[in-house]
């Protein structure tokens, strides 16, 4: 298949690898010094648990002009930097799109491409579960044997499931289908902001966080006031199994977030410079508009929040 990966970072790269050893024929956009990289050095990755290094020839472009056709597109980037990206997508004549990164408007997103597009675009949105860093020329991907990508629509069933499951077939990756992925990413937005309040809570010392219980106790309730704030409007905590380690497996969630805290792999994950401070930001203020439309107390979310930098004028 033709695909076309839109960002170059750590997640977009790693995609690109994925879908290139998977026998597809890989583009990636790119822009300032990556381009270069990937022109002359080839999509470079440092698998950090596998002490590997893989290099990837990758097809480079810099721009998405109308008739670029691909059979499918992965935009992989910040949710910030989504918006400036769509009226370039809705020229486009491809057909498939998938919008993988965190999303506090997928509706407005899909939106705007149906009603802007000359022809009918088919879109989901996703999230792919790793994480990693750039260095000089390469990127480095965390991430366990298996990369999972949580995919979907909007309240309905996607009907070309099987233009996504192609691109796949040959890849060690795995697809997890969700009905309504705005609910997803909805609630993986309520897991995501307090636990990157933890690094600037404690002056970015994370295994110092680790053996604060008052601060991991009340990380854990301003999640669970994050989980009341959708179930007020009606929005359902997805995966269920999400909630339920906050308020069923309390003592289990606690142990597992002291260990992720103290160890070099979480400390990555968490820390104050593998945060996007821009995104972050666009995504509390999404959530404020949530808590403002439910209407109810969130104390813990409250006093944590006073701790981030990016959210002090």
């Amino acid at each position: 298949m033709r695909v076309l990966v839109y960002g170059a970072g750590v997640l977009g790269s790693y995609l690109a690898h994925v879908l290139v050893r998977g026998g597809n024929d890989v583009t990636m956009l790119a822009r300032g010094r990556r381009v270069d990289e990937l022109q002359n050095d080839g999509l470079v990755i440092r698998h950090y648990f596998q002490l590997r290094t893989t290099v990837d020839k990758v097809n480079v472009i810099t721009e998405l002009q109308p008739e670029d056709i691909f059979d499918l597109i992965f935009v992989v980037m910040k949710y910030p930097d989504f918006q400036a990206v769509l009226p370039a997508l809705a020229a486009n004549h491809s057909r498939h799109v998938v919008i993988t990164g965190n999303n506090a408007s997928p509706g407005e997103m899909l939106r705007y491409l149906q009603d802007n597009s000359p022809v009918e675009k088919k879109v989901a949105f996703a999230f792919q579960l790793n994480g990693g860093w750039r260095e000089s020329g390469r990127m480095i991907s965390v991430r366990g044997p298996k990369v999972q990508m949580a995919i979907g629509g909007l309240g309905e069933e996607l009907s070309w499931k099987s233009v996504i499951n192609q691109a796949f077939v040959k890849t060690k990756y795995k697809l997890t289908y969700y009905k309504d992925m705005d609910e997803w990413l909805k609630s993986h937005m309520i897991m995501v902001l307090p636990l990157n309040f933890l690094a600037p809570a404690s002056n970015g010392n994370l295994r110092q966080a680790a053996r604060n219980k008052k601060l991991l106790n009340q990380a854990i309730d301003a999640l669970d006031e994050g989980h009341q704030v959708l179930e007020t409007l009606g929005i359902t905590i997805t995966p269920a199994s999400q909630s339920q380690l906050v308020r069923d497996k309390r003592k289990m969630f606690y142990i597992g977030l002291r260990i992720i805290l103290a160890t070099p792999f979480g400390r990555t994950l968490l820390s104050d410079k593998a945060v996007s401070a821009d995104e972050m930001s666009a995504l509390h203020h999404a959530f404020n508009e949530l808590k403002q439309r439910a209407n109810i107390p969130t104390p813990n979310w409250d006093k944590l929040q006073k701790y981030a930098p990016y959210l002090q004028d």
